[in-house]
């Protein structure tokens, strides 16, 4: 139990009790709370929401598009040095079943998501259609924590979760960039983006690795990384967050250029490690920093973004949950029996094909991008509010997780 405790106060606490706060809040003064979201604290500022002529900084798109950055930089971070890391682990063979079962974490839950809402007829279908993307999320820290619970520390099927879990980052970044824009489109913007991340690569990454060959001193490197640090990279990432917010991308995916022109480590001990600590390269200290700042980000965006009335449960709340409940665990377990037995890239040994099962329904916490997606899917209203309370009732699948492992005899293995 202290390890549980340890690692809600480590990773994600303050998210859910801004959570629980937001909720508690919203069905006790719902007028107050949405007073207190939509709170304005800069008028005619250069950033934010058209109002009456005006352009507006609330505290929703402070937090929303602007903060909520630094969160995705961070997952891009360990998609990054996952991909490109040469033991990452997702790459390889080892990658393989994961990616595919990935896949089918993704398809099973669009496929249930919408074939049920079709079901339901036009009207309810053309509501909630563009809310798709909801159950394909899977929250990476609360995922691995009820992974740890059901399986133990040990076994390799949390590792196998871990890998999805970093795939499925990945693909969520790439569809909210695609199909979630916000606002008009003006991709030329991107240029701009671009030529950050190239000039801040060359210029404070490239070029002084290459002044100092020869020099076991390495004289360049060192003043950039010990005068200049991280500045040069958050200058362009400031760039790089302006251009998406005119490019009509959202803007909270706008440092993810920027991500892999930072200095990093040959190696990675992979995510939630202790050992990660002792990695000194400027990507990693970065983010060691960044840890504590991104926990109250994440308080905020569950205070701002989790306070829903109760009586808002409507078609979306139970296709979000049927998507993540039902799609996850069917999509994984056929992707990944696909991948393991007909085309023979196997499993992790120690894992059984019904060990899938067991991971969908842990994978099919969404929780804190789900509510993110929900957020960009709909306009304020019903069904927004309807999807975010789908997304919030994922938490369910801790349990569900809990008896899936018991009912298919899943030995715990600690370390």
């Amino acid at each position: 139990m202290y390890r549980v405790w340890s690692f809600l106060t480590d990773n994600s606490l303050l998210l859910v009790f801004g959570a629980l706060t937001a909720l508690l809040w919203a069905n006790v003064d719902y007028l107050s709370y949405h007073h207190f979201v939509e709170f304005v604290i800069w008028e005619d500022a250069p950033i934010g929401h058209l109002h009456h002529g005006h352009r507006t900084l609330t505290l929703h798109y402070l937090v929303n598009d602007l903060l909520m950055a630094l969160f995705f930089a961070i997952a891009a971070k360990e998609v990054w040095e996952a991909v490109i890391l040469k033991n990452g682990s997702l790459r390889g063979k080892k990658a393989a079943t994961p990616l595919f079962a990935t896949a089918g974490g993704m398809f099973g839950p669009i496929a249930v998501y919408l074939g049920l809402a079709m079901f339901m007829g036009s009207d309810t279908y053309n509501a909630v259609a563009n809310g798709w993307a909801i159950p394909t999320a899977t929250d990476i820290a609360f995922s691995y924590l009820v992974g740890r619970m059901v399986f133990g520390a040990g076994h390799p099927a949390v590792r196998f979760l871990l890998l999805l879990a970093i795939a499925d980052d990945a693909a969520g970044l790439i569809i909210l960039a695609i199909f979630y824009p916000s606002g008009e489109l003006a991709p030329n913007w991107l240029w701009v983006s671009l030529a950050a991340a190239i000039i801040v690569f060359v210029v404070f990454n490239w070029l002084p690795r290459r002044m100092d060959r020869g020099n076991q001193n390495r004289p360049m490197s060192t003043f950039v990384r010990t005068k200049l640090h991280f500045v040069p990279y958050a200058l362009a990432g400031a760039v790089s967050w302006y251009a998406f917010m005119r490019s009509g991308l959202h803007p909270a995916l706008g440092l993810l250029p920027i991500v892999p022109t930072i200095p990093h480590a040959d190696r990675a001990f992979g995510i939630f490690s202790a050992a990660e600590e002792h990695l000194h390269d400027l990507l990693n200290v970065m983010e060691h920093s960044l840890k504590y700042p991104v926990e109250i980000v994440l308080f905020f965006f569950g205070l701002l973004n989790a306070g829903v009335q109760l009586s808002a449960m409507g078609d979306a709340t139970w296709l979000v949950l049927a998507g993540l409940l039902l799609g996850k665990p069917i999509g994984i377990l056929l992707f990944g029996w696909l991948a393991a037995v007909p085309l023979r890239l196997g499993i992790p040994e120690g894992m059984r094909i019904i060990d899938l099962v067991v991971i969908g329904c842990v994978a099919a916490i969404g929780f804190t991008v789900s509510l993110f997606v929900a957020s960009v899917a709909f306009d304020a209203g019903p069904v927004q509010d309807a999807a975010k309370m789908g997304a919030l009732f994922s938490f369910g699948a801790a349990a569900i997780s809990i008896i899936a492992g018991k009912l298919f005899r899943v030995e715990k293995r600690n370390l």
